[in-house]
């Protein structure tokens, strides 16, 4: 393999895929600049996503709990809360992660700047530092991690203190009293329910038929259950047809045929209908890199645009806009750069969505089985026959297998309950290493856990599960 110690890197974007290509690129032996516009590397995902709306829903889970202890014989007076504390501990959590990262860039030798970078052409970039001053610098390559922004409604766009998107919700600045969630996504469902556990009536729209569209509806089924106990209102297949403020608040006008409300005002509303990809680089023009008619910038399996001297990872290139998925893309774009032979080509990327009980998936879901006319057999495992589950008054969940009906081979795996985000990866690694349901039926796991409602889940499949009944197959 070829010499890299002198291969100059530059990295746009310190988000985790980011800052995860250029801590790699500088232990393989490159020199590399990374340059973003925070003071520390981080991105989104630290400084205003996952980490911080994770911190927030860790105390909404918390507030959950102490309610439900009364059927356990413990009672708790109603919780006071001190946002000016609450706010300061999610900004230490940021701060000490962002923080940390930063001391690992020194400790790697990689040059950050704080800035936002443009293209001169394939290899020179312009970067604007954030104290006012400018410099053009020339790389070997170039790689893209520029991330992406909450999408606009521009219909529902008004300028008010009382609109918010995923951004200003997780600055938390009060407690309203009513609060409109415009989607029924992840993101909103999240910060919906941190809202509703610190004492706020939320009502969620959304225009499609259920919650999180695409996730398998028996996987949504439990949460949107307990949603209806912890949210003022979920308004499904309705539309907001307008927004408009007054003295008091922000009036929505509903449209929707089962809406019986056509109009209602709340003190403050949190827009959340996705996100939209940052390719909007200057300069880009002066590269030979191409963008879709979605924003997405075009790469092949090993992250490389059409311009040989630039690659692309993260939010910026395409769906799922999730954290790993941009880590390990950018894993394969700086070992693609380097030289050695690898793709982009996972078998299962997972989601997880962190309400209460949370939801996860990885690899083929049983609604895009049906979608493509493939035959599958399914598993399910109901968590009310789970002692673990039982003990922990969470019966309400479910683990269900996705598998080939010829060859028993695990095709995917959905979760629903608590703790499902961090159960998923056993189902990750089943997909990834061809594993068949028996595999997971004969792996012993310990007892009494969630994590072996994965193996009986597979013992259903044979008919052969302790808990749950089900005649043998053939």
């Amino acid at each position: 393999m070829a010499d890299n110690t002198n291969l100059q890197l530059a990295v746009v974007g310190g988000g985790p895929g980011g800052y995860a290509a250029a801590f790699l690129a500088a232990d393989l032996g490159l020199k590399v600049t990374l340059i973003d516009p925070e003071v520390n590397p981080g991105g989104v995902c630290l400084y205003r996503g996952c980490i911080p709306s994770k911190a927030l829903l860790h105390v909404s889970k918390l507030i959950e709990e102490s309610h439900q202890a009364k059927n356990w014989g413990i009672e708790f007076s109603d919780p006071k809360i001190d946002l000016a504390k609450l706010r300061a501990w999610k900004e230490s959590v940021v701060k000490r992660l962002t923080g940390g990262l930063g001391q690992l860039s020194k400790q790697r030798s990689v040059k950050y700047i704080q800035g936002r970078a443009g293209f001169e052409n394939s290899n020179t970039l312009r970067i604007t530092k954030a104290d006012g001053t400018g410099e053009s610098l020339r790389f070997d390559r170039i790689l893209l991690a520029t991330g992406s922004r909450p999408a606009v409604i521009p219909a529902l766009k008004i300028d008010s203190p009382r609109m918010m998107d995923s951004t200003g919700a997780l600055d938390l600045k009060d407690i309203p009293k009513t609060l409109l969630v415009v989607g029924g996504g992840y993101i909103g469902l999240e910060l919906g329910s941190v809202y509703a556990a610190l004492g706020t009536k939320v009502t969620v729209v959304e225009m499609l038929s259920g919650l999180l569209p695409g996730a398998d509806r028996d996987l949504v089924l439990p949460l949107h259950k307990r949603l209806e106990k912890a949210f003022d209102g979920i308004l499904l297949n309705t539309t907001v047809k307008s927004l408009r403020e007054e003295s008091g608040g922000i009036r929505a006008t509903f449209d929707g045929a089962d809406v019986k409300e056509r109009e209602k005002v709340f003190e403050k509303v949190l827009v959340s209908v996705g996100r939209k990809p940052n390719s909007e680089i200057p300069g880009l023009d002066k590269t030979r890199v191409k963008v879709d008619p979605k924003g997405f910038i075009q790469v092949n399996k090993q992250l490389q645009t059409d311009d040989p001297s630039i690659y692309a990872i993260g939010d910026v290139v395409g769906e799922p806009m999730l954290a790993h998925k941009a880590m390990h893309e950018g894993r394969t774009a700086v070992e693609a750069i380097i030289g050695r032979k690898v793709a982009f080509e996972p078998h299962a990327i997972p989601a997880v969505v962190f309400t209460d009980p949370e939801i996860a998936w990885a690899g083929l879901t049983e609604t895009q089985a049906k979608e493509n006319g493939r035959e599958i057999a399914v598993a399910k495992f109901p968590w009310g026959a789970s002692g673990r589950a039982i003990t922990l008054d969470r019966p309400d969940g479910m683990t269900k297998l996705i598998l080939d009906p010829k060859t028993e081979r695990v095709l995917g795996v959905g979760i629903v309950g608590v703790g499902a985000g961090d159960l998923i990866s056993e189902g990750v690694l089943a997909i990834e290493m061809a594993a068949l349901a028996g595999d997971l039926e004969l792996t012993i796991h310990p007892h009494p856990t969630l994590s072996e409602t994965v193996m009986e889940a597979a013992e259903v499949f044979f008919g052969t599960s302790t808990d749950v009944y089900r005649p043998k197959r053939g």
